[in-house]
Formats: structure tokens, sequence, C-alpha cells
């Protein structure tokens, strides 16, 4: 796997100790801008190209009862992205960024990981392989999100396979899981990691699902070949890139959690992959939603880094 410039980063934190401000005062923008720096390979990084990618699958695990809206909406959803509808489109369009939207089988569910594995082998690769592909190589920043009717629940028992812990540290409401739907949820995912014991990536994958996840570590892997950073979404976007530390624990080194979303398992899962939101905003739509929104302070760090004068070209001091 490609590596991080060190060499680039130095320069950048160079850059930033000359520009006209205390030390450290831009904080967290400031870190942006140094880890893109590194991850381009130069000084001055640029955001002239951003894509977004929102992957959709379906679940056999829904017959469990787990959700309250039924796996049609899937593809009502991607028709609303397709026709610029969703959210997701608006947030693109402000923060610069082309959305593509690949669905993946939507009539093919995934099986019920409660009853068997939810994927083959072959069909984990397949998947996997489709998200490679749809990273745009000429991209200087990667957004992910997805769409799934179920993949909370799916998410759960990844976040769990991943990081150790009950369903009930990983099962949230989701879509709007309450009561007796929520007890569901957990006994579910329960069910499913008494089943299922995978050791690595492929197999947490085709344990559980589903496709879109597949399909996310897929274009994570991609993109840090091309040396492409990776935002990521909320709680079922991370959950699917965590699986990815299980055969390499740097796997997600270009990556950045986009926000911290309100889905109770998003803050557990940030804390054990040791890493730090840019947004908090009580956000749990998925989509891309909250990645698209990192994108905009992404792109304030870098107007800062590479606009703003040096002390010395200011005249100051």
């Amino acid at each position: 796997m490609s590596d991080f410039d060190e060499g680039a980063a130095e320069a950048a934190r160079a850059r930033q100790a000359q520009l006209t401000k205390p030390a450290g005062s831009l904080g967290r923008l400031e870190e942006l801008a140094i880890f893109m720096a590194g991850w381009q390979g130069r000084e001055r990084p640029r955001l002239d190209r951003a894509q977004a990618l929102v992957f959709a699958g379906n679940h056999g695990v829904v017959a469990q009862g787990i959700t309250p809206f039924p796996a049609a909406v899937t593809a009502a959803m991607v028709a609303n992205f397709q026709a610029g509808g969703a959210a997701i489109n608006q947030l693109c369009r402000t923060a610069g960024a082309d959305l593509r939207v690949v669905a993946l089988d939507l009539e093919r569910p995934t099986g019920d990981f409660t009853q068997g594995p939810a994927m083959s082998a072959a069909e984990v690769q397949d998947a996997m392989t489709r998200g490679a592909d749809a990273v745009d190589p000429q991209a200087q920043v990667l957004i992910l999100g997805e769409m799934g009717i179920g993949n909370s629940t799916v998410s759960a028992a990844l976040a769990a396979a991943s990081c150790g812990g009950r369903a009930e540290d990983w099962v949230g409401p989701g879509t709007g899981a309450q009561g007796e739907m929520l007890a569901a949820k957990v006994h579910v995912v329960t069910e499913g990691l008494a089943l299922h014991a995978p050791a690595t990536t492929a197999e947490t994958l085709a344990a559980f699902g589903g496709r879109e996840q597949a399909a996310i570590c897929g274009a994570i892997r991609r993109a840090r070949d091309l040396r492409i950073p990776v935002i990521l979404d909320g709680f079922i976007c991370t959950a699917a890139a965590a699986v990815l530390t299980r055969d390499d624990s740097q796997a997600l080194a270009h990556c950045l959690i986009g926000h911290e979303s309100a889905e109770p398992g998003h803050r557990r899962l940030i804390a054990a992959l040791a890493m730090q939101p840019v947004l908090s905003l009580d956000m749990r739509l998925g989509e891309g939603s909250g990645a698209a929104l990192a994108l905009m302070v992404l792109r304030a760090a870098l107007d800062c880094h590479n606009g703003m004068a040096t002390f010395a070209e200011a005249g100051i001091g």
C-alpha cells in the first residue's frame, strides 16, 4: 500500500508555522491541511476534484422484523438520489463533489445472517471489486456513503465482529426501531455473532454482509492504492471501514471520519478506531451526508493553508 509522504507533511507544518496567525490557532484545520499534504505528496494540497460514492444494497436479515421500512425503500431512495431529490444531492452540490450512486443487485438481497452466511466469498469479491472500480483515479478526495434498509443491523454485527463487545453495545434505532423492534435487532445480532466466528476482512463481510459494506471496503482499498484521502460518513460507513482493520491495523490511515453520528454505536466505534470526527451535528441520515459536510470544512482548511500570507509576505515581524 502507498505511504503517507512525511516530507510533504513536514513542509506543510513549516508553512503553517509561517502563516499570519498564532501557532496552532486554527486547530483542527491545520491538522487537516497537513493530513492532505502528506497524502497528496505536496506542501500545498489541492481540492479541484472531489468524488462522492453512495453504494446501495438489500439485506435478507430484514425478514427478522428489525426495521420499520420494507426493503423496497432502498430502490425508491436510489431513484430519489438519481433524480437529485435527496439530502446528499444538495450537500454534494454545495460542497463541490461529483456524486455517483451504485446500486448493488437490489433485486437479490444478501442472505439472512442468522441462518447462514450473508454472502459467498465470490459475492464478497464481486462487491469489493465493484466498489474499487467506481473510484475516480483523478479524484483528490473521496466521500463514501451508503443506503440499504436493514443495514444498521448489519453494521452492528460488523462492528461487534471487528471491535468486540456485545450486540447491546452496537445496536441502535437506525431508521426508527423502538421497543420490541429494537429488542429484535439486539437478538438478531446476538444470534449472528453466536453463529459466525470470522477472522479476516473477507470472512467478516461474507458472514454478515452487505454488498454496500463490501463495496465501501473495496473503494477504501482502491483509494489507498491511489493515495486518495477518504472521508467516511457515519456509523454504517465506519463499521464497514472497520472491517478492513481485521487484515491491517493501518488500513484506515488515509481516512477521516466526517462526523460523529447520533446512532449510539458510532461514538464507541470511533473510540475503538482511535480516530477523531471532523464534525458532530447530531445527524444520522447516512447517504454520505455528514462526509459531504466535512468536505466543506476540508476545503476551508486548504483555502487557509494555501491562501493566507506568511509573516514575511505580509511584512509582519
